[in-house]
C-alpha cells in the first residue's frame, strides 16, 4: 500500500498513468495476485515494479538475488535488466504459493534466468559463495537487520541492495514501538545509515524503499 493510494489516490493514479507500461505478463500476474491470495498488497504493485526495472537495466546485471518472491511479480520485473548470462535466485518459504510464481517464471522469456527455491534465506546466504550485483529484500521483517548484516559480505563495490517496507505505514516514527518488526526495521535503517561502507537513500516509494549501493 503507498502514502498516496490512501490519501490521495487520484495523484496515485496520476504517477501510475505517467510511469513507463508495465508488460503484459506482468499485468495478467498482479491481477492474479488479486484474485487468488489473501494479501494481495504484498505485490510489489505497479509503480515499484517500474523502478526495479529501470534499476536492473541499468546495472545489467549477472548475479541478481530476490529474498521473499510471494507471486514473483518483482522477480520479473528484475530480470527485465539482465545480462545476456546472468540469473536471478529468489527464494520463499511459502510452499503453499509456490505454484502461482513457478506458473509465470516458465511462462516467461526469462524462464531459463530464474531460479525460484523453497529455502530459508538466511541459510542461503550462511551456505553459498556468491557475490550480487543487485539484491532485492522483501520478506519477514523481524529478520531485516540480520538479512543486511548476511548480504554484506555478499556484495562488491558497485553492488545495489533494495529493502522495501521500510517506512512501515509511519510507524518507523515511533519513539518506542511495541511491535518487534517496527523495532526491526528501525534498527536496519540505522545500520545502514550508519555503515561507511554504503550510500544510501530512503525512496518514499509505496511503503518505502532504502536503497544502498555499495562504495
Amino acid at each position: 500500500m503507498s502514502f498516496f493510494e490512501e490519501v490521495a489516490p487520484e495523484m496515485d493514479r496520476y504517477l501510475e498513468n505517467h510511469a513507463s507500461a508495465e508488460p503484459e505478463i506482468l499485468r495478467k500476474l498482479r491481477r492474479e495476485t488479486f484474485q487468488k491470495t489473501t494479501q494481495p498488497h504484498m505485490i510489489s504493485g505497479y509503480q515499484q515494479g517500474r523502478l526495479l526495472t529501470i534499476i536492473s537495466k541499468m546495472l545489467q546485471p549477472k548475479n541478481v538475488l530476490e529474498i521473499g518472491t510471494f507471486t514473483g511479480y518483482a522477480a520479473l520485473c528484475l530480470a527485465e535488466g539482465l545480462s545476456g548470462d546472468g540469473k536471478l535466485t529468489t527464494l520463499d518459504v511459502n510452499e503453499d504459493l509456490a505454484y502461482l510464481p513457478k506458473k509465470y517464471f516458465v511462462g516467461s522469456e526469462y524462464s531459463g534466468q530464474i531460479h525460484f527455491k523453497l529455502q530459508d534465506a538466511k541459510e542461503f546466504l550462511k551456505e553459498t559463495d556468491e557475490v550480487f550485483d543487485l539484491v532485492f529484500i522483501d520478506a519477514d521483517k523481524e529478520n531485516y537487520a540480520e538479512y543486511f548484516r548476511l548480504i554484506k559480505p555478499k556484495t562488491r563495490s558497485g553492488s545495489v541492495v533494495m529493502f522495501d517496507n521500510v517506512l512501515w505505514y509511519g510507524k518507523i516514527l515511533e519513539d518506542h514501538p511495541k511491535q518487534k518488526a517496527t523495532q526491526i526495521i528501525k534498527e536496519l535503517n540505522d545500520l545502514v545509515a550508519k555503515d561507511a561502507d554504503f550510500e544510501n537513500l530512503i525512496l518514499p516509494l509505496r511503503d518505502g524503499v532504502n536503497l544502498l549501493r555499495r562504495k
